[in-house]
């Protein structure tokens, strides 16, 4: 059996209306839609599959299969007047294709996707961040809007392969908070590198998803 782009199904974790809460579009209405599955397994052990120093704090291993049509009708029944749809993770490179960005642009909306960059990401996405979790030259996205690293205290500023138009340092959070030490530290980093931007995660500052 030929499977059409119209028969695909993707591993959908969760869709909700929301602000986006961190990077250079930090405030602004979105969608976000989270897709199931990863290919790393962040820990605070350091490996392959993990940077180390850091536990991750999503769950996507459930999910429901969708067509990408039912995803955007689901998107469309709340998204009231806002533009962007913000295609996040897990990995959403895993599973996000040409398919789904043109639908999503054929209803009017602007794309927006989240990814750790070790996998290649399909044409006419409209605002593209990376978050590097592995080593540099595991990286397969080299070009973005925002590139942003996680620093915890005592880390040195990163030493970029990526160009963006936005560099950001983010302090590591846990259960939905900072440490003072971490936040000092990338303040810090930022003043001593002021290509870099500080970018934290104020949805949890501000008490939404």
């Amino acid at each position: 059996m030929i499977v059409t782009p119209k028969d695909k199904r993707y591993r959908v974790n969760e869709i909700f209306y929301s602000l986006q809460g961190e990077g250079a579009r930090a405030g602004e209405a979105s969608v976000l839609v989270r897709f199931s599955g990863c290919n790393l397994r962040c820990s605070l052990k350091k490996s392959d599959i993990s940077p180390g120093f850091f536990n991750c704090d999503t769950e996507f291993t459930s999910g429901r299969d969708m067509g990408y049509e039912e995803i955007l009708d689901e998107v469309d029944t709340i998204a009231k007047d806002c533009q962007w749809i913000v295609l996040s993770g897990g990995e959403p490179a895993l599973q996000v294709d040409k398919y789904l960005v043109a639908a999503a642009h054929d209803r009017g909306y602007r794309v927006a996707i989240e990814t750790n960059g070790t996998k290649h990401l399909p044409d006419h996405i409209d605002w593209v961040t990376v978050s590097p979790k592995t080593a540099e030259h595991t990286i397969m996205v080299r070009d973005c809007d925002e590139v942003k690293y996680l620093r915890a205290a005592g880390m040195s500023i990163p030493k970029t392969s990526i160009q963006a138009k936005h560099y950001l340092i983010s302090p590591v959070f846990d259960a939905g908070s900072v440490s003072v030490d971490d936040m000092r530290h990338c303040i810090e980093l930022v003043k001593d590198n002021p290509k870099w931007k500080l970018s934290v995660q104020q949805h949890n500052m501000w008490g939404v998803r």
